[in-house]
Order: C-alpha cells, then structure tokens, then sequence
C-alpha cells in the first residue's frame, strides 16, 4: 500500500513539473537556510496569528448582519430582552450565545487580533535595535511598517463592528478627531458616516474594509515582505563564521517546515486556552450603543490607547491661552489636532524613515547582513528606548481613570505627572541606555583582554598575588571584537585655499552634528595589535 502511494505521489509530481518546471523552483526554495534564533520567531507569530484570524473570521462573517437597522432583541439572553438595538448588535449576541462555539470563536479572533499586533510591533523593535532594516532592506522596512498600520485598521474596524456602547464611543472620539482637521475634516467624516454621526452606512462600509480591504491588503504585504526576505536573504547575529556574504543556519526543508508547522499548532493552541479562560470585549454587559451614556472605566485595545492618553494629556489652556481658536468664524482645535493627528502624525513618519535618517546622518550606506548587538549601537538603541517610553506614558494616561482608582490616587495629579514625563522620560531613558550601553562595551573590552574571572588566587615565588583569569574562546572573542568602529564624518573647511565659501557648507555642518551625536562618543573594539600583546602579557 506504502509502495502505491509512494508511486502516485512520484508519478504526479513528475506529470507537475513536466508541464510548469517547478521542481528546480522547489529544490532551491527547499535548501534555502534560515537561522536558527529565538527572536526570528516573533515574525511567524504574527503570519500564524494571522492565520488564525482568518479561519475565526470566515467563521464569524457567516453569523454576522453588517446593518444598522434597528431591531427589538427577543434572543436567549435574557437580560437584554425588550431592548433595541441595531441588527449588527443582535447578530452579535445571536453569534455569542445561540451559534454552538460561537462565544469560544469570537474570544479567538479577538485575542489572535491583539497578537497579531504585538507581534508584528515587538519583531519591529527587534528589527529595529539589531539594525536589520539597513540596506538593502530599507523597503521591507516600511512594508513592515505598513503592515503595522494595517493590522491597527483591522483590530479598530473589527472592534467597532459589534456597535456597542463601547465601541460607539471610539467612534465618536474619532468622528471628533477628524472633523479637528482643517478644512477637510467635516467632509471626511461626512462620506466616513454617511451623514451625521452616528449615520446608518458606517457598519456597513467598516465591514466591508474588516473583511476585505484590509486583509487583502495584509496578505499583498506578507507576500511581498516573505519575497524580500528571500530576495534578500535571512539576518544573522554576529558570531563565528558568519559574515556578509554567507548564512549560517537551517535549511527550510525538511528542519525549518517541521518545525514552522509544529510553532503554528502551538500558536493556534495558546490562543484557544486563553480565550477558552479569559473574556475579552463582553459586549452584553455594555449594551448596544447609545450616544447619551459614556462610563468610566473603559479604553481602547491597546494599540489605540496612545491616541486615548495623549487626548486626555492635552490641555485645553496653555500659558493662559485657550487651545482653541476662532479664525474667520471656524473653529481650530489645536487641543485634539495636536495629541490625534500632529503628534502620531510626527511619530509615525519618523519612525517609517528612520532607515534613511540613520544612514544620512552616520555615512553608514554600505550592505548589512550581520545584525548589530544593540550595545555596540547606543544612541539608536537609546533612542528605541526613548520611543517605547514616550509611548508608555501615554499609555498610562490612557488609563489614568483606572488607576486612580486602583491605588486611590488624584486623577489630576496623574495627569500633571505624565505631562511632565511625556517629556522628561524619553531623554532620560536615552541618556540612561546610552550610559549602560558603553558600560557593557567596556565590559567587553575587559573580558577580551583579560579573560574570565575564576575566583582563584595564585601567589608567585616573589610573593605577588594575581587572580587566574581564563580566556575567552574563539567564538566569544568574535562577539566581542566583531563589528564596525565607525567615526564621525569630517567636512571640508567653510573657506578654500582661495577663501570663496564652499557650497552647502551649513547643511554638511549639520549633518557632521547628527554624525557625532551618534559616533563621538564611542568605545572601540579590541584591536588585533591590542589583543595579540594581551595574550603575549597573559602567557608570561
């Protein structure tokens, strides 16, 4: 029986490829070598996250009435008995308590969603502190990134979807944020809603981006960010052998499949065990949405909640001056225009073109294939540091509500304080990581130039006690001297020989400033001379 499958298997591969060539696409798709590191697992995380949002989500757009037409709940739950509400809603509870696996369904797709995000999020950060979006991988980069925004389009469009109360008032926040926007903004959210807000088309329309536009979408930037990988190929962490012209890893068949496809049962499993015990977004104890009621206690998913804090860290009064202004008889909310559009405006650009930002300010434009150690790269690993802090305070203030009434603390004074951070904390983290970044710097100079503590004392026969210190191997020796002293950038004179004022002058200067604000102060690696005439000093 084994012999006759074999046979067919062999027999229609062979009639496959005689008629599209496939087999030496396969072969070398099959020897392709991947890395073997922990850290690389975060980007399947996020492809098997997404798998499973889309095997919930196909089962949840057959129970789902994307209308806002209203409608008297006459279902199974019987607390919301005689209450109106729109069909979407009802659809909702039908789907939660009346669809056999319906509740355990909705709980998965939900906390795949919120893990679907953090992963793409923290293999950004990964990506980010090791310098893997260097050339040439500038474009998936922001391929990265972009799948990074529309992972928050998809999690807020399906967030919204249920048009309960809690939902509803995202909403309103967001009908407030863009009708802040000048000239455009009314309109925008005039086509957005169908109207005034609420309108009848928006559940509609977001149902149609939730399971269509976006995820499409999604799926084009997988695909092209898993082409670019492969075009590309994989990063590496620096270590014996492994340099810029090879990879040093596992190859994808039969090592790397086995084990990809056993890490998405884990992935599936996790996420089941979690929403089996944890609810997440019981909407029947919020009610279906009715502009008038707004409760305490409620935030955004995660991923949104930075627009939340910075909404409420906003003053409406600067230095005795209101934040908004009357122009001409219209309206100028600098106080929701700032902390909603301005400011994630400002983070998100920079963060997309940071790529050509380090490489314009540092001269660094050469081929990265070996990952960087955030040590030896402090200002960027300072500044990654900066921007998680700048986004956890606002965090915090999301939640000010919460806790203020966790630790019985002044709602007020909260506010002062993240006020205070928002911009305090980011320099203070840059300043502080930069300081332990050279410290572990040093601390790898030592250990290459004089080895391991072993806690043992030895006298000499002229009564000098040393400590025995036991060198490094090869391979740790490599992880400490291997990467790149780069120098700040050196400018011509403003003046010639001749004393006529050289072009561009101003703007060289101050791309020398950025150079050095990254390279000036700097701990060198171990030099061969260095190391060779402390193993001469060790052996006598």
């Amino acid at each position: 029986m084994g012999a006759k499958v074999n046979a067919a298997a062999a027999g229609t591969a062979n009639w496959v490829d005689d008629r599209t060539s496939i087999g030496g696409f396969v072969k070398f798709f099959s020897r392709k070598l991947f890395p073997d590191h922990w850290s690389f697992m975060l980007g399947e995380i996020a492809l098997y996250s997404f798998i499973v949002l889309l095997l919930t989500g196909v089962f949840l757009t057959a129970f789902f009435v994307p209308s806002m037409d209203l409608v008297t709940y006459e279902g199974t739950f019987e607390t919301m008995h005689g209450v109106v509400m729109s069909k979407a809603f009802e659809s909702t509870l039908v789907t939660s308590f009346q669809v056999p696996g319906g509740m355990l369904i909705r709980q998965m797709h939900h906390w795949s969603a919120l893990l679907f995000t953090a992963a793409i999020v923290t293999h950004m950060a990964r990506v980010f502190f090791t310098g893997a979006f260097r050339k040439p991988r500038e474009i998936n980069w922001l391929v990265g990134f972009t799948l990074m925004i529309m992972s928050l389009a998809a999690g807020f469009t399906g967030y919204s979807l249920p048009d309960d109360v809690l939902s509803g008032n995202g909403l309103r926040i967001i009908d407030g944020v863009t009708k802040s926007i000048p000239i455009v903004g009314t309109y925008i959210s005039y086509w957005l809603f169908g109207g005034e807000f609420p309108g009848e088309a928006l559940i509609p329309r977001m149902f149609t981006a939730h399971i269509l536009l976006v995820p499409g979408i999604i799926l084009a930037l997988i695909g092209v960010h898993l082409f670019l990988v492969f075009l590309h190929k994989h990063t590496q962490y620096p270590g014996g052998g492994r340099k810029n012209t090879n990879v040093v890893g596992l190859p994808l068949f039969p090592v790397y499949t086995a084990k990809a496809g056993g890490f998405f049962f884990v992935v599936f499993g996790v996420v089941a065990l979690v929403a089996g015990l944890f609810t997440i977004n019981p909407v029947w104890n919020y009610g279906p949405y009715d502009p008038s009621p707004v409760s305490a206690g409620t935030q955004p998913d995660w991923y949104i909640l930075f627009i939340d804090g910075a909404l409420r860290m906003m003053p409406g009064w600067i230095a005795g001056h209101p934040t908004e202004w009357v122009i001409a008889g219209y309206t100028l909310s600098w106080n929701i225009l700032i902390p909603a559009v301005i400011l994630p405006g400002i983070f998100f650009t920079f963060l997309a073109l940071y790529p050509w930002i380090e490489a314009w300010a540092t001269g660094d434009r050469g081929e990265r294939h070996v990952l960087d150690r955030p040590r030896n790269v402090p200002v960027r690993t300072g500044i990654g540091v900066a921007l998680i802090s700048f986004y956890v305070i606002l965090v915090i203030e999301g939640s000010n509500d919460i806790i203020a009434n966790l630790f019985h603390l002044s709602l007020n004074d909260i506010t002062k304080v993240t006020r205070i951070g928002i911009f305090a904390l980011p320099i203070i983290s840059f300043l502080i990581t930069r300081r332990i970044c050279f410290g572990l710097q040093r601390k790898d100079r030592e250990l290459v130039l004089h080895g391991h503590e072993t806690g043992r004392i030895v006298r000499h026969e002229h009564g000098e006690y040393i400590e025995v210190h036991e060198p490094l191997s090869d391979q740790e020796v490599w992880l400490r001297v291997s990467y790149d002293d780069l120098a700040p950038l050196e400018i011509a004179e403003q003046f010639n020989a001749r004393g006529v004022a050289r072009k561009g002058y101003k703007w060289g200067r101050f791309k020398q400033r950025l150079s050095r604000f990254y390279y000036e102060q700097r701990i060198q690696p171990v030099s061969p001379a260095e190391y060779e005439e402390a193993q001469h000093h060790a052996h006598h």
